[in-house]
């Protein structure tokens, strides 16, 4: 930024806010540890175990997305049950294979 644009106190404000910010140990120590662009785990993902009651809240949700769907045509329904219907399939396929390992 540049500091010519600044009254002098908008630069007294502004310097004042900056030295607040830098003496917070908190808020230093989570943009330390802050994790951007991290892609999912594929063996943690694999290792996803769905609970039965969970599963079929999915497929409640799903089911009811796709018939409001059907039946509005709204964009943003057929969207949302474009995001949980996959979600939905692996939870359901995760817990049918957990059901026939035995």
């Amino acid at each position: 930024m540049s500091i010519g644009r600044l009254s002098p106190h908008e630069q007294r404000v502004l310097d004042e806010i900056e030295g607040a910010l830098r003496r917070d140990r908190r808020l230093d120590r989570r943009l330390r540890t802050l994790r951007l662009g991290r892609l999912p785990d594929p063996a943690r993902l694999a290792a996803c175990r769905p609970s039965t009651p969970t599963v079929l809240l999915l497929l409640a949700v799903s089911v009811t997305l796709m018939v409001v769907g059907i039946v509005t045509a709204a964009p943003g329904v057929i969207w949302a049950f474009a995001g949980v219907w996959p979600v939905t399939l692996f939870a359901v396929f995760r817990l049918l294979c957990r059901w026939t390992q035995g």
